[in-house]
């Protein structure tokens, strides 16, 4: 039997976040685009994005979220989607736990 793929957001505030920017300026549909594309990649394939080394995860991320794996799908306009995967017997959920652009990804993850 093949297992359900879901993917939800970390919170319900994010996934307001992302359902308003289908309401804002131009840069921001656009940016819902690629996150809503992105979301249909992770309903094909849960792993189409690069994991990320346990060593570079943020200690935030581990504290407030105990995951244990870490991913990150690359959007147009160097956007990242940070996410993890959780899985049982019937079911596989990617779960969103944020979006960023570059400058920001990078200070979350002190390169």
């Amino acid at each position: 039997m093949k297992k359900e793929i879901i993917v939800a957001f970390i919170s319900e505030k994010l996934k307001s976040d992302f359902e308003s920017l289908n309401e804002g300026k131009f840069e921001d549909k656009k940016l819902y685009e690629f996150i809503d594309r992105a979301i249909d990649d992770l309903k094909k394939d849960p792993m189409c994005g690069t994991k990320i080394q346990k060593k570079l995860w943020p200690k935030g991320y581990i504290k407030k979220y105990d995951i244990t794996n870490l991913w990150k799908y690359d959007l147009p306009n160097t956007w990242r989607i940070i996410y993890t995967i959780e899985t049982d017997e019937i079911k596989i959920v990617n779960i969103i736990l944020e979006w960023f652009n570059h400058k920001d990804y990078e200070k979350r993850f002190n390169y």
